[in-house]
């Protein structure tokens, strides 16, 4: 009874969780006014002419003759020219933004070189806004190719509460492919699991609701199983161990992410699994 009382709670929080996102998000996604629209930090067109203003490895900040800032990450064929360097003055094609205002410059022409910090208009430019820091940091920070991170969640037949650990590696011979291997623990009124997955994901190159990306894996799974009862002075339970194959789905927001996932072949693993989690 406690057991499904505890799943129960997970269930309600997942539901919480995922609604307030996405709350959140289509709250971001109003139309903006006039005079909010004209207090925007980040420029939303698709061609840009201005200064650079910082450059990463993966980023570009452009400020714009109107006094925008735009960032910028690379696309996967735009060549990283050693010129585009702040004070160059640059004209970038891009996609539209995103939710928070990146653009994927697709081709970037340096115009002038230098141009900008021989006059002295750097010194004189104001710094870009703190969000379009943030956004850079939190950027360059994903291109990692190596995370660590955590879930939490619950399985159904049979109901559990499941936490874990995992890496995330890559990406591998596409921007999209990822290596996940991941250990779950999961505690139930009948059943106890310990489980260790070698997925791979695929991330697709689209967003829904402007933020959230999907992606789908599978992989195999190396479950130990122990279900027991008792009642009275009589106890009695056995332990298992079964080699499944998982398949899941799921959505990622920069480090958080959403997952659903289902385990073929694999006894009595839960059928269904929910999990939120996180990379750091």
């Amino acid at each position: 009874m406690r057991t499904r009382t505890v799943v129960l709670f997970f269930s309600i929080v997942l539901v919480c969780l995922l609604s307030l996102s996405l709350s959140v998000q289509a709250q971001q996604n109003i139309p903006d006014t006039p005079s909010a629209k004209s207090s925007q930090t980040m420029g939303s067109d698709p061609v840009v002419e201005g200064t650079v203003v910082s450059t990463t490895r993966h980023t570009l900040v452009v400020r714009s003759d109107d006094d925008q800032y735009h960032l910028f990450t690379y696309d996967t064929g735009t060549a990283h020219d050693e010129s585009v360097k702040p004070g160059a003055r640059v004209r970038v094609n891009g996609t539209a933004p995103d939710g928070e205002g990146t653009q994927v410059a697709e081709n970037v022409a340096v115009l002038q070189p230098g141009a900008a910090v021989n006059s002295g208009q750097i010194s004189q430019a104001a710094p870009p806004p703190p969000q379009v820091n943030q956004v850079t940091n939190e950027i360059e920070g994903e291109a990692r190719r190596w995370h660590a991170g955590g879930r939490i969640g619950i399985g159904f037949s049979p109901e559990i509460f499941l936490f874990g650990v995992q890496s995330q590696i890559g990406p591998f011979f596409s921007p999209h492919l990822l290596f996940r291997p991941n250990a779950e623990f999961g505690f139930g009124e009948l059943t106890d699991m310990f489980a260790v997955n070698l997925e791979a994901a695929y991330r697709f190159n689209t967003t829904f609701h402007r933020a959230w990306t999907p992606y789908v894996g599978f992989g195999p799974s190396l479950n130990f199983i122990h279900q027991g009862a008792s009642s009275g002075s009589v106890s009695f339970g056995n332990f298992n161990y079964k080699t499944g194959f998982n398949v899941f789905l799921g959505a990622q927001k920069r480090k958080t992410f959403l997952e659903m996932k289902t385990s073929l072949w694999s006894g009595q693993a839960p059928v269904l699994r929910l999990a939120v989690g996180y990379n750091f």
